[in-house]
């Protein structure tokens, strides 16, 4: 009887939410202002306010800073508000922002681009520079500017053809268009790690770490202006906790993502105690759980597809049952087969799941080495390339039941 009343007490509990819109705690979720971001968004806002007045001009801009900094965010407000006031004034102004690990190749980004300006264009024969042309002809028949953000271009840079990275500043050299109807913003950690394309940036804008005192108004705000928690429901000694956890000023990683990360994390604590108000006692125990690779890790879930995933999860069951931590390609494989099957999925085949193991290393969720001595003949040894945390393992399988719907 007595475990009845506790069973019954946890459901009763569970009846009440500290959260309101716990959407605005996503990674995803684009807010309404930018605190501390200002500056930035009116650095951007001088660059490209030409482009309000004059259609024949071109404009690259380099945003660089370290994750968590307030870069996708900025631009992505920067260019929709943008290209929303310039409707209103009748001016053409598209604006598109796509990410290099999930477009993996040029070719691939200007097809996505294509689609979303709704320009009719053979998705197959047509080569990368052809596909620009299209996309132009397009712009030029509409009398309409692009701005085309990338974001993570440093990957891009690394991952493709140097004629791929000189071609997105040179085109106009290339091509010879009189009018120049396409702008650059390039989304990345460090300029530097970029040469081939420092001689055709137009201005660069820096995102510095966030301070602990910048981290609590981005917090409250979430908490307050976007109405992420029921009014009353966080104390303020709570969302102090947490930026000065992480405040660049007082030895944290500046990280946004992260801080805002432990405030969704401290509300689902407080919700599973049946607490009505998240306190600094959950904020404790919440940073506690957020890592850093937490941040990384879902960034590159949003790219991942199910055989990818499934991939993923199967490494993380393998070492949950042991801990040695690295295991020949020919297991992982074997395994994966298992999992897809239970989940009604044909496994892919072996030169598939090694492709898909060599691009999740490139995303930092796999580290891959040679087997030594201890193993027959010579083979691929994978291993996670972070803690295998309880929330990375919750965030993988969620990820695989939103694909599977």
């Amino acid at each position: 009887m007595k475990l009845l009343v506790e069973f019954w007490s946890i459901l009763e509990s569970s009846s009440f939410s500290v959260f309101e819109l716990e959407e605005s705690l996503d990674i995803n979720f684009l807010p309404k202002s930018l605190p501390w971001r200002e500056n930035q968004v009116k650095e951007l806002a001088v660059l490209f306010k030409p482009l309000l007045f004059r259609q024949s001009e071109t404009i690259n801009v380099v945003v660089q800073g370290p994750p968590g900094s307030g870069k996708t965010a900025t631009v992505k407000r920067f260019g929709e508000d943008l290209s929303s006031y310039a409707r209103e004034r009748g001016v053409r102004l598209f604006f598109s922002h796509l990410n290099a690990r999930k477009h993996k190749t040029l070719y691939l980004m200007l097809s996505e681009v294509a689609k979303q300006l709704n320009a009719s264009i053979p998705n197959r024969g047509l080569s990368t520079q052809e596909m620009f042309k299209k996309v132009y002809e397009h712009l030029e028949r509409k009398n309409a500017h692009l701005i085309f953000a990338i974001d993570e271009f440093d990957y891009f840079a690394r991952t493709n053809p140097e004629d791929d990275v000189m071609f997105l500043t040179r085109y106009y050299d290339e091509l010879r268009y009189e009018t120049k109807r396409v702008s650059f913003v390039f989304i990345l950690k460090e300029l530097s790690s970029i040469v081939e394309v420092k001689d055709q940036i137009t201005s660069v804008i820096d995102f510095p770490p966030y301070t602990s005192k910048e981290l609590f108004d981005i917090l409250a705000d979430r908490v307050k202006n976007e109405k992420a928690f029921k009014e009353g429901a966080v104390e303020e000694e709570a969302v102090k906790l947490i930026a000065d956890t992480y405040g660049a000023d007082k030895g944290g990683s500046g990280n946004a993502r992260l801080a805002i990360e432990a405030l969704r994390l401290a509300g689902k604590i407080a919700d599973a105690e049946g607490a009505p108000v998240v306190v600094a006692d959950h904020a404790k125990r919440a940073i506690s759980k957020v890592s850093p690779e937490l941040s990384i890790v879902g960034e590159a879930l949003k790219v991942l597809n199910l055989h990818e995933l499934l991939l993923l999860k199967t490494v993380i069951n393998l070492q949950k049952e042991d801990s040695i931590n690295m295991y020949p390609i020919g297991v992982v494989e074997e395994r994966y087969g298992l999992l897809a099957k239970e989940l009604g999925e044909e496994p892919r085949k072996h030169t598939q799941v090694y492709e898909y193991v060599v691009r999740m290393k490139l995303l930092g969720l796999f580290s891959t080495a040679q087997s030594g001595k201890g193993v027959k003949g010579r083979t691929t040894i994978v291993s996670l390339a972070f803690p295998a945390t309880p929330e990375i393992e919750k965030m993988v399988e969620q990820r695989i039941k939103e694909l599977k719907q």
